[in-house]
Order: C-alpha cells, then structure tokens, then sequence
C-alpha cells in the first residue's frame, strides 16, 4: 500500500491515538522503520516511501476526492455521521489492484457495523480484555470486572459482543435507524432549543460518574422534531453553562430548557452568570423518568422525531433505558435531557408534565443553523489510554 487514509471521529482523535497514542503509528515502529509525521500537512510518510493522510468524521467531504489503496478506521461505531464519512471514502477506494481497510472499534450494534459483520467479503477478528490483561494495570483490571463483569454495558465494552436491544425497551435502534437523517437532509426550523439535565454534583473528568446532559432538538417547519446536538459533558457548574451557551449561540437556538428538580434556582442562575439575558424555560420534574419519557418515546414510534446524524452515547441510553429509570444500571443523563427538550417541543403530547416558564419571543428565520457544527463542541472524548480494551476488528478484503 502507498496511500493510506487513517480516520477517526475527530482530528484530535486522529492525532492523539492513531499517531502519537501510547500503541499509536509512531510508538509501534522500529526506530529504522519509523515514519515521518508532518502535523500542518496531516500527513505520515514512511522510509518505503508510503504516505498517509488524517482524516476525521465530523467532516465526511474530506474524503471527497481523495483516492487510496488502504485505510484505517478507528472507533466507526461512535461516529456521529459514520454512514456518511464510510459512503465519501469507499469513494475514493480505488487505487491499486487490492484496495484494503482495517476497522478497529468497540461493536456497537449500529446499522453499519451489523452490515459488515453481515459481508462475507469482511474478516472479523474479536479481543476481549482477558487477552489483553497482560498490558493492563491489575488496579484497573479489578475495578474494571469488580463493576462490569456481566452487565450488557461489560460484554459490549469487555468482551467485544454486539448487543441487541433491550426487550421492552420505548426505543430500537430499528426505528432511530429508520428515520435518521444526514445533515442537510432536513427542513428550516421553527424552533431550535438547549436542554439541560444537571448532574447531581460536579464530575469534572470522571468517567464514571453522572454527566450534565446537554441536547439541541429542533422543531421543523414540516411538524417533526430532530435532534441536532448532544454535547453532554462531565465538568464544573461554570463548565457545562459555558457549554449550553455555546450551543445556542452556534444553533441559533431561541431558549434554553432547565430541568431544576436537582439543583433548584441553580441551573438559571449557573447559565445566567455566563450570559444574564439569555431566554430561559425552567421545567420541573413531577413523575418518574419511565413516565416521563413515554410521551416522547411515542413520537419516535409514530416517526415524527428524526436525529441528525448519528449519536452512540446517547442512542445506547434510548435503547438500554428500562422502568427503573436506569440505563444499564447508570442514570440516564443524556435521555433526560432529550426529554426535556422535546417535551417543549411538543407540549400537546406531554401537557400532564408541569412546565414553569414565561411567555417568550419566537425567534424567526432560524433555517438550517443546525449544519454550522464545530468540532469541538459536544465531543467530550478522554480516549487517552484505550489500551485495546474489549476492541475488535474488521478488515475488508
């Protein structure tokens, strides 16, 4: 081979593990073998003469026109438009007399990853965390089964099985799949608001704990409802206000929706202090989240709700979510605060939940402000040391 494309979700991803990770390109080769990394030109280029190129998957028309003999793909499976970048760099697939591509990631049972499992062209090869324990802390390997061990959440993430949903769940994959869109692909939008759903207590870089969920939905000018953003994230108070603003202002949204069950006048006033005149609907919980979420899990069945794009996290939380109130055992951060956002997106299907709010300005002409993405909101991703922890792998021959 001698162009490659190495892709992953982000160009930080890209950058951090696949080049310069701990098993990343430039840590695995031999000191006489090892290649060349130009940062500002996203490029690897070996003694053999072979190059390679940084791609990521928030922006699939990279991949436009670039041809390859190979590729790398890392973590297909959390990719947010992860149909999209797979069509633009099959594209471009089309060099040599063997074009190949290796897919290493943890199998969420998305569309794409059942397609490939289902290829006879495609090789699979499984890794659980047992065959790894030797390149792993015993601390992090006791902690990791003591909690895990068992769950659907450790079967997934430890030993690498593709995992259907959850009987009796209020959403399949089967349906978000159905009526998904690419970005782009939706109408001009009547309403574009920010949901948050506040962590009991603050989490800064803890990954096991409860997350301040963040989700931007839209009303369309067709009637129907479509989820723009998650931009969920484990951070100080300060921290994920910064965050909601920042996603109304890149959404052009006309509110933002504040569930004020944990924190009472906090959430307002945390957003408040970092813009004090930003249209605030403050909403309060008076039933059980199962409840709660029925009404909008309704309108998914009926397909008047459509995400745009791909959302792993929170689309795990969707179809992992029971009447305990619990996805998988943890609370359902991400879920809540959808919830909260289409609940004031469709009051006439969830009227029996008290809103508190005052009566605020429409904000017109808010059309496709949705597609001005930044890569840097939302993501979230400490990916530091994956360390081949429950991946597997796909090559396509």
């Amino acid at each position: 081979m001698s162009r490659i494309a190495l892709v992953a979700e982000t160009a930080a991803d890209a950058r951090d593990v696949m080049v310069e990770g701990e098993s990343g390109l430039l840590a695995v080769h031999a000191p006489d073998f090892r290649p060349t990394y130009e940062p500002s030109k996203r490029r690897i280029t070996w003694p053999n003469g072979a190059v390679a190129s940084l791609y990521n998957a928030t922006e699939p028309d990279q991949l436009r026109g670039p041809q390859h003999d190979g590729a790398w793909l890392d973590e297909l499976a959390k990719w947010r438009y992860a149909q999209e970048t797979w069509d633009m760099l099959q594209f471009g697939m089309r060099l040599g007399s063997h074009p190949q591509q290796i897919i290493t990631t943890t199998p969420r049972p998305i569309r794409i990853i059942k397609e490939l499992l289902a290829d006879p062209t495609v090789e699979i090869t499984r890794g659980s965390m047992n065959e790894n324990r030797s390149n792993l802390a015993p601390s992090f390997i006791r902690q990791i089964e003591g909690k895990y061990a068992g769950t659907r959440l450790g079967r997934q993430e430890l030993d690498a099985e593709v995992l259907d949903d959850v009987p009796d769940a209020l959403w399949t994959r089967g349906n978000l799949d159905q009526h998904r869109r690419k970005r782009g692909d939706t109408p001009p939008m009547k309403r574009i608001v920010v949901a948050i759903d506040p962590a009991a207590k603050s989490n800064v870089m803890r990954e096991d704990g409860a997350a301040t969920g963040i989700v931007v939905a839209g009303m369309g000018e067709d009637g129907r409802g479509y989820v723009l953003e998650d931009g969920t994230c484990r951070t100080s108070p300060n921290g994920w206000a910064r965050q909601a603003v920042a996603l109304f202002d890149l959404y052009e949204a006309d509110c933002i929706v504040g569930e004020t069950n944990q924190g009472g006048d906090m959430v307002e006033a945390t957003v408040k202090s970092v813009r004090a005149d930003l249209p605030f609907r403050e909403v309060t919980a008076t039933r059980g989240k199962w409840v709660r979420a029925e009404p909008i899990a309704a309108l998914y069945e009926q397909g008047r709700v459509s995400h745009v794009g791909a959302f792993a996290p929170l689309e795990d939380e969707m179809v992992a979510f029971g009447p305990d109130g619990m996805a998988d055992g943890a609370s359902p951060d991400r879920l809540d605060a959808l919830v909260w956002a289409m609940t004031e997106l469709f009051p006439a299907m969830t009227r029996k939940i008290r809103v508190e709010s005052a009566d605020l300005p429409r904000q017109a002409n808010l059309g496709h402000a949705h597609a001005k993405r930044s890569a840097g909101y939302g993501n979230g991703s400490t990916r530091q040391a994956r360390a081949n922890v429950g991946h597997g792998s796909a090559k396509r021959y």
